[in-house]
């Protein structure tokens, strides 16, 4: 894994020591071969100390290690650097805007991804394709991309049940059953209504995925299987868009893997979509 990729793709459960640490790497890869680790941690005011356990934290033996690898894949073009942003021939003012915004986005896609092995993925599709009932929940924003789910599962044939009300919901997984998935979309996952929505699933024995940022959070010792979103940046217009893109392509996988595990799956989803071409406008 490029070390700048998994830097980015941790940073959001670092202490704020280590994400002063982070921030000044991605932003200053390419200076620090003429840094020592005293020479960083004077510039971020903090201890020695500090840089090394980072980079032990990290999985390397120290900031040496840490450097060097860095700077080996900077040399081999697999570092995370800044887009380059280059206006067309025809002056497209908006050119530079969007291979930036492209290039961040792709970042934050790429750290969500190495945060969600593949195996938790496929438990995740085995458990849905399993379920006798697919219990959908998301508050506020977070209700945006649970109820587009939703409408996607329910086109492959999967019985799907949606609330945005939390009271509601509560009283509809009333009726969970083994092997039924409850799917809770909450991006810092700290709702104890959801908690407890989540508890009382897993006690009818139903599982429970969970789909928050990569932070510690109460929403996620409910979960049998987490979903992670990676998505970090120092603007907070741009942090959403980052969050919502990972997530997206996170959750476009997952639809992905249930319509090509499933021969059935995918004629009923054909029909439902010919279904709704043939209804009449109006």
């Amino acid at each position: 894994m490029p070390p700048l990729l998994k830097i980015r793709a941790e940073r959001d459960r670092m202490s704020a020591i280590e994400r002063r640490i982070a921030d000044y790497l991605l932003d200053n890869a390419h200076l620090l071969r003429d840094y020592s680790s005293q020479q960083l941690a004077d510039a971020l005011g903090i201890s020695q100390s500090s840089v090394v356990k980072f980079s032990q934290k990290l999985g390397f033996k120290g900031y040496p290690d840490l450097k060097y690898t860095i700077g080996q894949a900077i040399a081999r073009g697999t570092g995370i650097e800044e887009a380059s942003v280059r206006a067309d021939d025809a002056g497209d003012p908006h050119a530079a805007l969007a291979d930036s915004l492209w290039q961040m986005k792709a970042q934050a896609e790429a750290a969500t991804r190495l945060i969600n092995p593949p195996a938790r993925i496929d438990a995740i599709a085995a458990a849905i394709e399993a379920a006798g009932k697919v219990y959908i929940i998301g508050l506020g924003e977070d209700g945006i991309p649970a109820r587009a789910f939703a409408t996607r599962l329910s086109m492959l044939g999967v019985l799907t049940v949606h609330y945005v009300d939390a009271a509601l919901m509560q009283a509809g997984v009333s009726s969970a059953a083994p092997g039924d998935v409850l799917l809770v979309f909450s991006e810092h996952g700290r709702q104890p209504s959801l908690c407890q929505i989540g508890r009382g699933v897993r006690e009818l024995g139903g599982s429970v995925v969970t789909v928050t940022r990569h932070t510690p959070n109460p929403l996620r010792a409910h979960a049998d299987h987490a979903l992670l979103v990676s998505a970090h940046h120092e603007c907070r217009y741009i942090e959403p868009l980052l969050y919502q893109s990972a997530l997206q392509h996170l959750l476009d996988v997952l639809f992905v893997l249930l319509c090509e595990g499933s021969a059935a799956r995918r004629d009923r989803l054909d029909l439902n979509l010919d279904r709704m071409h043939d209804l009449p406008d109006g």
